[in-house]
């Protein structure tokens, strides 16, 4: 019998505006960024958003969730550093 993975479904606009949202704070790397995911959503300050309202909006922090997690603030954070160094191009260019 095989085995099929459930497909993923692309992250909301809201999941990738917490993940930057978390990265401009601290702008680390895994796993650090995953411990600043936590601490914002403990202390409500993405939007007020607890842990159980970012899982609404596909941001899921348990150990199960982790692999898409990962994934998502991987493609964030290497977007984030492509613009940047676009932006910068263009600054020094000009």
């Amino acid at each position: 019998m095989v085995s099929r993975a459930a497909p993923v479904a692309a992250p909301s606009d809201e999941a990738v505006e917490f993940v930057r949202f978390c990265y401009e704070r601290r702008k680390v790397g895994w796993p650090e960024l995953y411990d600043e995911m936590c601490g914002v959503a403990g202390r409500g300050l993405f939007k007020g958003w607890t842990a159980e309202d970012l899982a609404a909006n596909g941001i899921g922090l348990t150990l199960f969730e982790m692999p898409a997690l990962a994934a998502l603030v991987s493609a964030v954070v290497n977007e984030d550093r492509s613009r940047n160094k676009v932006r910068i191009a263009a600054e020094a260019s000009a």
